[in-house]
């Protein structure tokens, strides 16, 4: 069981996406390899956009200042929109 930054729900590790904080930078780790502190979110923007207006990051990844999101938020569109076109083929 891990809890999401954003929500702070508490889900099995298969339904959160792992986060890492690479040079300031929170990059996605979808397969769960890359090094250092990881942190879990639901593959949402609305979970997302909670962690960051509680600034949620910097403490999960124990580092000071602020970390550039823009990486995450656009692989959560991109997975969003991969969604979206798979569910509308197997509606067909």
């Amino acid at each position: 069981m891990r809890t999401c930054v954003g929500c702070r729900v508490r889900t099995a590790k298969s339904g959160l996406l792992r986060l890492v904080a690479v040079e300031g930078v929170v990059v996605p780790d979808p397969r769960g390899r890359l090094p250092g502190r990881g942190a879990h979110l639901h593959p949402d923007l609305e979970c997302l956009e909670l962690a960051e207006r509680r600034r949620a990051f910097p403490r999960a990844f124990r580092v000071p200042g602020p970390l550039d999101t823009g990486a995450l938020r656009a692989w959560l569109a991109e997975h969003a929109a991969r969604q979206q076109d798979g569910q509308m083929v197997s509606d067909v």
